[in-house]
């Protein structure tokens, strides 16, 4: 059974006239009887009356017709919706995206996107999530797009570097090393420390940047989010290193500098490789890369 075949039965028995449907169809009306004898044969029964040039619907060909007419325009709205899928200047993107992006970042990346009068009818969804959780839904295509940390050895995720974010300690107001304002790491060494879990995208580049000065830290508390470990240092119950992000500043929470150590994680735009995109998302993506090299945005 083919597409063409249920376009002539329904046309056909739209207009019950082989002349009338095969002028509408743009065919020759042998071609028109040809298509709807070979759908018969397929379907085991005749779908027609024929009575001179006039045809009617018989009781299979009404019983067989509300099917055609809602297949056929199903099709139609999933044509419509793919070519608005296609056209760069429409359509939909599902962004993910890590926490701390949420407050300046994505917001002014996304603005200077849509200021653009030719991107104002593409729209966004956004969802949020740990990098490994992002990550994994961004595999099962829940995002087209994902901002967040790296993730090492996944081989079917293309990662581009497009920001970077310094990287501080915070103690609560009330902790001895409240009353400093820069600090080196190894001064942090005898302290309890939140961690993020290991799913958090953040927990390999600080593991990493305690390695690098030999500490091995001792760990009070691991939590995913960064409020979350910022509430338990709040709580006095430990200290933590986490990206300077403006959400610190309404947190009864000490923050300070590192000194002597280049202390920054990267932020990636995050996309399964080979996977195809429409236009809007590719248009998308190269934006915010070319934009980012071009313009210092606050995390």
């Amino acid at each position: 059974m083919h597409l063409r075949q249920l376009e002539y039965f329904y046309v056909l028995a739209q207009m019950e006239h082989c002349t009338k449907a095969s002028e509408k169809l743009y065919i020759t009306q042998p071609s028109l009887s040809h298509a709807i004898s070979e759908l018969e044969k397929e379907l085991g029964t005749q779908l027609f009356e024929r009575v001179g040039r006039n045809i009617n619907l018989n009781k299979y060909g009404r019983s067989f017709f509300p099917h055609v007419e809602k297949a056929l325009a199903e099709l139609k709205l999933g044509e419509k919706e793919l070519l608005k899928m296609s056209d760069q200047n429409k359509g939909q993107i599902d962004l993910g995206y890590i926490c701390p992006l949420s407050f300046h970042f994505v917001p002014s990346i996304v603005s200077a996107f849509l200021s653009n009068p030719k991107h104002q009818k593409i729209r966004f969804t956004f969802g949020q999530g740990t990098t490994q959780d992002l990550i994994s839904d961004l595999k099962e295509e829940k995002y087209d797009l994902v901002l967040s940390s790296y993730i090492e050895n996944d081989t079917d995720i293309d990662f581009t570097p497009i920001a970077q974010e310094e990287l501080v300690v915070i103690v609560s107001k009330n902790h001895p090393l409240a009353k400093l304002h820069s600090i080196t790491l190894e001064e942090t060494k005898l302290y309890p420390y939140i961690l993020f879990s290991k799913s958090s995208g953040l927990r390999a580049v600080i593991d990493n940047v305690l390695k690098e000065v030999s500490i091995t830290p001792i760990v009070a508390f691991e939590t995913e989010t960064d409020t979350a470990v910022a509430g338990l240092v709040e709580a006095n119950l430990g200290i933590a290193i986490v990206p300077k992000m403006p959400s610190l500043k309404t947190m009864d929470l000490k923050v300070i500098k590192i000194k002597n150590h280049i202390s920054k994680r990267f932020i990636y735009i995050a996309n399964i490789k080979n996977r195809s995109c429409t236009s809007a998302v590719s248009l998308f993506h190269s934006f915010v890369i070319n934009y980012l090299k071009e313009n210092h945005v606050k995390i």
